[in-house]
């Protein structure tokens, strides 16, 4: 049974929201207008680049110069029979044939104009060089000079290709991992750069007003702002400013979005790297960056640098698998601890990081002096939802039914991120059905389709599947009315979403920081009276009930592992640390104990099974009619629900009066498109016994 209040993980509080990063501009410190700094004129350096170029451009012409020395200039005949016969007329000076390695050379003896070339010469294949030989000694009666090749032509010749690409490989690539670490020369020396991205607060263009529903992480870093506004204020009574400010919490609870709130507020260069951006292929490059971003940021203090996800990079060192080679992680993080720790009171750089797993970072990292400040930003509340929906409400339009106060109630453990996407998808299942707003059931269907899927109302089921669905929700819907311990119900639905042939919905009452016994008790008896009611309905039991097994399993050994709620084991935690460093699991108990937490995760699931088999018993006519009802109406609210199993009827139409309906209005329109169209033309006709997919 999916239900958005069942999830028993303890989980960390944390809050707010999280809107994609805009693209932030580039820039820097240099590049800003209206700053000033020292810029020391200094003479430009010969690099050596430059020998090596003008030694290329050398050789290169010392190769042309050689193989130009070994062609003559002349007019060329296609064929050996054209200089054949120029030989025997005459036209050539039979002293002068030269036989060159691909080129027969000859003097005109004819008297020649100005500009006509004085020679002739007939080009071969070199590999034909003997035949060749043989018909100019037959010929000329061997009158003709042989030149060899020359030794140092046919050595060029071929080195030449393979000299090019030594080169090209030391020119581009050993220069270039020299200067990896951010020299100035070569291809690959901005691997040494940080790839921060700078924006300033015409840019980022968000402040505390856009941040909501995270009241207390706003309290907290308010003071920051006060001191890049105001540094003397707070060095007047002798205290030192905070360095650094951790915010812990889960993804979409809106960390990225206060960092850029500080910086908005404070006016102040707000520089932002991700921590995955420091580490590449080359050794060294990580620790490069961060010392070219620090030192940025000193030059445009006071400023902010903005580490999103800080994990990537600042892990607890000498954990995992290490093989004990080099570990570019660990020197990037050493190079942050010191540009940390060698900020001076008056630097004004102010180091603002996000993790959503705050217990894998090296504790040299999150000691003062370096993150003073951990800011927790939770999940949101009941309050602290309504106020994000406004937000993100301002910015479409909402029709007079729709009623926030109900979705931020029944959005429990929402982050600031889904919220935004359920006003998102609203607007969007809007436009599709041509609406003028937003309404309430708009709402509705974006909540259920963000948490557990689009539904599926094409798909068309066997009858027997379709009983089997009605009469396992059916089971579900009744305990979770009749359990006074239960969270409400709040609706019940056959149609597919998602992975689940169908869902009940509960409504919880008011947000939960912890679990109590009566709860988790009343929450696995609705879990188990799914795969009950259908076994007893069809007298079969299918695999639609896999997540309610999954759930009641990890309710009980949660309950006795981390929550000491068995009292064979005791006031005694069992579960193994979440350090998510090793992949073998921490086990720091014996085999009987082990055997003992099976049987007592047996019996909480057997007993809730047993009261579940009891109490649908005793309720099976409202189980009836639950069931029933959803086969005639697919969908039934809580007030429905609760009419169903007093025995009354519910006022208002069936899915197939709503099916029988439509179909009449297509026939009427076809009919009148029809009449219109006496000649059958034009008009798209909807063929006979149509039905239009209930929707």
């Amino acid at each position: 049974m999916p239900d958005g209040n069942n999830d028993t993980r303890n989980r960390k509080p944390s809050t707010g929201q999280q809107n994609e990063r805009p693209d932030r501009g580039r820039g820097g410190p240099k590049g800003e207008p209206g700053r000033e700094g020292p810029q020391l004129a200094q003479a430009p350096k010969p690099r050596k680049g430059m020998f090596a170029v003008i030694a290329v451009l050398l050789f290169a012409f010392f190769v042309v110069s050689v193989l130009s020395s070994n062609s003559s200039g002349g007019q060329k005949l296609e064929t050996w029979h054209e200089f054949e016969q120029r030989y025997k007329q005459g036209d050539l000076n039979k002293d002068s044939v030269e036989l060159h390695d691909g080129m027969v050379v000859a003097e005109q003896t004819r008297a020649v104009t100005k500009g006509e070339p004085t020679k002739i010469q007939y080009t071969f294949n070199p590999a034909n060089r003997e035949p060749v030989y043989k018909q100019l000694a037959e010929l000329t009666g061997n009158r003709f000079k042989d030149v060899p090749t020359s030794v140092w032509t046919t050595m060029l010749l071929s080195l030449l290709p393979v000299l090019l690409i030594i080169f090209l490989i030391w020119f581009l690539l050993f220069r270039g991992l020299r200067s990896a670490a951010g020299g100035p020369g070569g291809m690959l020396g901005n691997f040494g750069k940080s790839k921060h991205k700078m924006m300033m607060k015409e840019k980022t263009g968000i402040t505390f007003d856009d941040v909501a529903g995270i009241n207390e992480a706003k309290d907290e870093v308010t003071e920051i702002v006060e001191f890049l506004k105001n540094p003397k204020k707070f060095t007047r009574l002798g205290g030192r400013i905070p360095r650094g400010v951790l915010l812990i919490g889960e993804p979409g609870c809106g960390k990225t979005l206060l960092a850029k709130a500080i910086a908005g507020e404070a006016d102040v260069p707000f520089f932002s790297i991700s921590g995955s951006d420091f580490v590449e292929m080359f050794v060294g490059v990580g620790a490069s960056r961060v010392r070219d971003l620090f030192k940025q940021a000193k030059e445009s203090a006071p400023c902010i640098i903005f580490l999103d996800e800080i994990d990537a990079v600042g892990r607890r060192r000498g954990g995992g698998f290490t093989t004990g080679g080099h570990d570019e992680r660990e020197q990037t993080l050493n190079a942050i601890l010191v540009e940390m720790d060698g900020f001076g009171t008056g630097d004004g750089i102010i180091v603002v990081a996000a993790t959503n797993r705050a217990d894998v970072l090296d504790p040299a990292l999150t000691r003062p002096g370096r993150f003073d400040r951990q800011i927790v930003v939770s999940l949101p509340d009941v309050k602290g939802r309504l106020e994000i929906i406004k937000v993100h409400a301002k910015k479409v339009k909402l029709g007079p039914n729709a009623d926030l106060e109900r979705l931020a109630k029944v959005t429990p453990m929402f982050s600031g991120a889904e919220l935004a996407a359920i006003i998102n998808e609203a607007a969007l299942l809007a436009t599709m059905q041509n609406k003028d707003y937003i309404e309430h059931a708009d709402l509705e269907e974006a909540r259920d389709k963000i948490k557990f899927g689009r539904a599926k109302k094409s798909r068309v089921r066997e009858i027997e599947e379709n009983k089997l669905t009605a009469y396992h929700e059916a089971g579900h819907a009744v305990l979770q009315v009749l359990l006074k311990d239960a969270d409400p119900l709040h609706k019940v639905t056959i149609i597919p979403r998602g992975n689940a042939g169908g869902a009940t919905f509960s409504m919880p009452e008011k947000d939960r920081s912890g679990y109590g016994l009566k709860w988790l008790t009343a929450t696995m008896r609705v879990l188990c009276a799914g795969r009950i009611a259908e076994q007893k309905a069809m007298g079969d039991v299918s695999s639609g009930a896999s997540m309610d097994i999954s759930q009641v399993t990890r309710i009980a050994k949660t309950m006795i592992e981390e929550w000491g709620m068995s009292e064979k084991l005791g006031f005694v935690r069992y579960a193994g640390a979440d350090s998510r460093e090793m992949y073998i699991p921490d086990k720091g108990y014996s085999e009987a104990t082990a055997r003992i937490i099976d049987e007592e995760v047996r019996r909480l699931s057997d007993e809730a099974y047993q009261d579940a088999i009891r109490m649908l018993d005793e309720n099976w006519a409202a189980v009836e009619n639950v069931a029933q009802a959803l086969l005639r109406y697919e969908t039934l609210d809580a007030a429905d629900v609760l009419k169903v199993m007093r025995g009354e009827t519910i006022g208002k139409p069936t899915v197939s009066e709503l099916l029988a309906a439509e179909a009449r209005k297509t026939r009427e329109a076809a009919a009148a498109a029809a009449g219109s169209n006496p000649t059958g033309t034009g008009s798209t006709d909807v063929p006979p016994g149509t039905m239009p997919t209930p929707a």
